[in-house]
């Protein structure tokens, strides 16, 4: 789950750089990438500037380092969009998901978050969902999950608009949105912002996860987009003692 700030290392545009190539052909599945002086005159850039960002590539899975070759790009290379967003239930699972209880599923109007961070029409209707994420019989995570309104998905993300009505009608095992959203998403590429910030459970989401009102949280707000367009908003509650959230923080 990343964190952005208002720029990027200059390190993370190199990455960036070096990933699209990889992801659009210039340097292909099972390929050698060209020297480091070669690669860096290529690219304008320092060798110590690119040796790092090789080395988070390398970190990623796109590249490996092969003894008396050089580096080349792994034969089946992460793609890149939706599979870089993760369902909490996975992402703090550490391989083993976490069950999603639903406490709540329903339509509301739009709150003041949700008119920031969908650009919501002020008399639309969104679906709402609340649940509870737990493991090994400990509530672990609380999150709150809205999708944008009904016509916007439909014209932006039918297969995800689908998904969450059918989601909605059946009675399957409880999962998140996020998890539907995802599903939903294999020929269709997502982004992701997060934000992270401290604070106290509060007494509802307290009674909810069996745990003090004064409990210290982490509160994960979470945007996530077609394009653009914003299609899911939510708020992941995470109080001490829940699994540990993998970020990746950069300036």
């Amino acid at each position: 789950m990343a964190v952005s700030g208002q720029r990027r290392r200059p390190v993370v545009a190199l990455y960036e750089r070096i990933a699209d190539a990889v992801h659009d052909g210039t340097y292909p599945p099972g390929s050698t990438l060209p020297s480091e002086p070669k690669l860096a005159a290529e690219l304008g850039v320092s060798r110590p500037a690119l040796r790092e960002a090789l080395l988070l590539l390398q970190e990623d899975g796109v590249l490996t380092v092969r003894r008396g070759v050089g580096r080349t790009v792994n034969d089946r290379p992460p793609r890149r969009g939706f599979e870089q967003v993760q369902p909490l239930e996975e992402l703090i699972g550490g391989g083993a998901p976490l069950r999603v209880r639903a406490l709540l599923r329903t339509v509301e109007e739009p709150t003041d978050f949700t008119t920031q961070h969908l650009l919501t029409p002020a008399r639309a209707e969104l679906r709402f969902w609340e649940s509870v994420l737990s493991g090994e019989g400990t509530a672990a995570a609380l999150s709150h999950e809205w999708a944008a309104a009904d016509d916007l998905l439909d014209r932006v993300h039918p297969d995800f608009a689908r998904a969450l009505r059918e989601a909605d009608a059946d009675g399957r095992p409880a999962v998140s949105m996020l998890s539907v959203l995802v599903g939903a998403s294999r020929e269709t590429a997502l982004s992701a912002h997060s934000g992270i910030t401290a604070t106290l459970l509060g007494r509802r989401r307290g009674d909810q996860l069996g745990r003090p009102a004064d409990t210290p949280t982490v509160l994960v707000t979470q945007v996530v987009r077609v394009g653009e367009v914003p299609v899911l908003a939510a708020k992941h509650t995470l109080p001490t003692g829940a699994p540990a959230l993998p970020v990746l923080h950069s300036h």
